[in-house]
């Protein structure tokens, strides 16, 4: 459902692009036709540049980050809008099924990965990992959330039969990474089926643990469910048993422009590493979860 809804808005933009440069240039207003094709396709810059604005209102002297400067901002902002238009636009519309779940024959005793993307995000966000993991003969899956703006409750199942499918062909727990709202649906499925020795290990990237402050301006009901310590946040930890923080390394930045301020990707007594300078898409395209989820693949069955 998302890959088709991003092909239409990808290249009907495209469309209007085109159709505004070639009724302006014919009217003799070759500046408009530049002028307006670059707003259409490249408006969304604009768009992360409020959120960037936002970031470092909202930074706040309570939260204990270091605040960014505004030269890391900036990088940020300049590194979000190459990967915004790399993933939207090209990996999760028309490559999301490139690299699909590797569930080798022998699998058995191996770890395997499952992989869950964040709020308006499927599977083609991890295509990177997933072909650097088949190169290296890993099992792994990686789901689609759907519905696509429904609760985040909705997500448990879909998580279920993919843990079950990896326990199935490995016969050990997997590792679990997940980017932003991804985090959150990893939580509520675990917090459902509360048996610790299903999950080796758990990392999120960018995940609002204790929600956003851009969920506020939120209309689905998961976004929603983000908003800074809302019910639905209250009540998933409430549910939680106190040490199963520690089963999680959580990275997230001060430059994250969705999850803000920086210490709400943070979670009590989880490992918690900030990478300095990172923006939200882009974080999950750093070496430094890629490198996490390696030291944890090496790990024994045992341990």
């Amino acid at each position: 459902m998302l890959a088709r809804l991003q092909q239409a808005i990808t290249l009907g933009a495209l469309a209007l692009a085109a159709g505004w440069a070639w009724i302006c240039w014919q009217q003799g207003h070759p500046g408009w036709a530049l002028a307006g094709a670059l707003l259409i396709v490249g408006g969304y810059a604009l768009v992360l540049g409020l959120e960037f604005s936002m970031l470092r209102l909202a930074h706040g002297a309570d939260d204990p980050t270091p605040r960014a400067s505004a030269a890391q901002l900036l990088a940020a902002w300049w590194a979000e809008v190459q990967a915004a238009p790399t993933v939207f636009c090209w990996r999760q519309p028309f490559c999301s099924r490139r690299w699909p779940d590797h569930l080798p024959a022998d699998a058995s005793g191996r770890r395997g990965v499952l992989l869950v993307h964040g709020f308006v995000c499927n599977r083609g966000l991890w295509n990177p990992w997933l072909q650097r993991l088949q190169a290296q003969g890993v099992p792994f899956i990686a789901v689609n959330l759907e519905p696509v703006f429904g609760s985040i409750d909705e997500y448990i199942g879909i998580l279920e039969q993919a843990v079950r499918q990896l326990e199935q062909a490995t016969g050990i727990a997997p590792v679990i990474v997940a980017h932003s709202m991804g985090g959150l649906a990893v939580r509520r499925w675990w917090a459902e089926q509360g048996d610790e020795a299903r999950v080796h290990h758990a990392l999120t990237i960018g995940t609002p643990h204790r929600g956003t402050w851009l969920a506020r301006f939120a209309m689905s009901r998961n976004a929603r469910q983000m908003q800074h310590i809302s019910d639905w946040l209250q009540t998933l930890a409430a549910r939680e048993p106190a040490a199963r923080a520690g089963r999680f390394t959580c990275f997230y930045s001060h430059c994250d422009n969705i999850v803000f301020p920086p210490a709400t990707a943070t979670l009590p007594g989880a490992d918690n590493r900030h990478i300095a300078g990172v923006p939200h898409v882009h974080m999950a395209d750093r070496p430094e979860p890629w490198a996490e989820l390696q030291r944890w693949l090496a790990a024994t069955p045992a341990g």
